[in-house]
């Protein structure tokens, strides 16, 4: 099969590492890829949300089948573009992709399918919204209703929080058109933890289960970001309950959507809270998460890439998923400032001697070549995979990974694992 990835960061890499090891592959392309994927693909210089250039390119190579990484040329409708000159997308088409293009949507899909959610409304009059906010005060969940790049919530502690969330979406437009309408919702809390379903349209079967850790500094402080980190499988949240996250989470939404007209092909990430009255959705992404990716995906035994092109060809009913009996930390490096402005430029060494160490993988997220050596080049760098028989084997696989690598001022974690293991930061 010749195969191409959408996408430039870890997701991808990880992505084009797993695909790498198939038997059914021939020629891997990673559009635009980075210096990672290039040690493993051919790298093609096309930005993700040139729809266009994209179709074209698949054509002219005569793809086989395309996996795009990211959201966002989801929501701008590759895989419908690519279906229309007969081309197979493992991802959903624009419709269906509005489970995480729109927050509203995602939620009435809910209401609708009597999956377990937090309490919400929609708004697109800041004065109504600031209303709501003042009735029913804090702690309170304030999200722009598009995509906004992964930071468009506000998870406020105080209704003054809520209100600046409100006027900066709805008044000062900051997220432009991602927030011209906006939902609030009560606060949940509890451990976040992310599922992973491939689906086919109208059956799905579990991919694995992962806990992020999404703020920047050590015992979950500081702002969120994309993710510092990330484990799998998550402590507190086992097999028999992710079977059982399926049939409440997973499977309903499926049925909806088809119901719709606008089935669901692809990969379906619910992000849950395990509250103390059971799990509750906070999100649906329509994709692989980052750095998620990183710590599932080295744990699954089966072809990845006999399993997506089943989805996308509607079949997934001889489709079974294996997973190694193995724990995988990941450990995201920043560039510094993240996850604010960065400084981006910086030389980084010891990539060779950390991808060397045993059970460690080193994945390229923001990084470019210049002159010959690899810099720093985006917010989230590199993400260091270590594997092993429990979680404190793979988290000092990690970390060895980690302290091998010569960056200058990263921003790192240092606690990434350790609440799984029932220790404090």
């Amino acid at each position: 099969m010749r195969v191409l990835i959408v996408g430039g960061g870890g997701r991808e890499h990880v992505l084009a590492w797993a695909i790498s090891q198939s038997p059914l592959l021939t020629k891997l392309f990673v559009a635009p890829g980075n210096p990672g994927t290039a040690a493993i693909a051919e790298n093609v210089a096309i930005g993700t949300l040139d729809v266009p250039a994209l179709v074209a390119f698949a054509r002219a190579e005569a793809i086989d089948l395309v996996v795009p990484g990211p959201e966002a040329p989801l929501v701008a409708g590759l895989a419908d573009a690519l279906a229309h000159v007969g081309l197979r997308c493992c991802g959903p088409n624009a419709a269906a992709a509005s489970l995480e293009g729109s927050k509203a949507f995602a939620k009435a899909i809910c209401d609708s399918a009597g999956i377990p959610t937090a309490r919400w409304e929609r708004f697109e009059d800041e004065a109504l919204a600031l209303d709501f906010v003042k009735r029913r005060g804090a702690p309170i969940v304030v999200k722009a209703d598009g995509l906004a790049a992964g930071k468009g919530v506000v998870v406020a502690r105080t209704a003054e929080e809520a209100t600046a969330a409100v006027r900066a979406m709805l008044g000062a437009r900051t997220f432009g058109e991602a927030g011209a309408s906006i939902v609030i919702e009560e606060c949940l809390s509890g451990e976040e933890v992310s599922l992973f379903a491939l689906c086919d349209g109208t059956r799905a079967v579990l991919l694995g289960a992962a806990q992020d850790h999404k703020r920047v500094g050590d015992g979950d402080t500081g702002p969120n970001t994309g993710g510092m980190g990330a484990v799998s499988p998550p402590a507190r949240f086992e097999e028999a309950a992710q079977h059982a996250a399926m049939d409440a989470f997973i499977r309903p939404a499926l049925a909806a959507m088809s119901a719709r007209g606008t089935p669901f092909t692809g990969i379906l990430f619910a992000g849950l809270m395990l509250t103390s009255d059971g799990a509750r959705l906070i999100e649906y992404n329509v994709r692989l998460g980052d750095p998620e990716a990183q710590v599932i995906l080295p744990r699954l035994q089966t072809d990845l890439l006999a399993a997506l092109l089943a989805a996308a060809n509607g079949d997934l009913r001889d489709t079974t998923l294996g997973w190694r009996e193995t724990t995988c930390v990941a450990v995201v490096l920043a560039a510094p400032g993240y996850p604010g402005p960065v400084t981006a430029g910086a030389a980084l060494t010891g990539l060779l001697e950390a991808a060397a160490l045993p059970h460690v993988a080193v994945f390229h997220a923001g990084t470019d070549i210049r002159e010959g050596q690899v810099v720093a080049a985006g917010g989230r760098v590199l993400s260091i995979c270590g594997t092993g028989p429990d979680m404190a084997h793979a988290r000092a696989a990690a970390y060895a990974g980690v302290d091998a690598i010569g960056f200058p001022g990263a921003v790192v974690r240092r606690d990434i694992g350790l609440r799984a293991m029932g220790e404090a930061a």
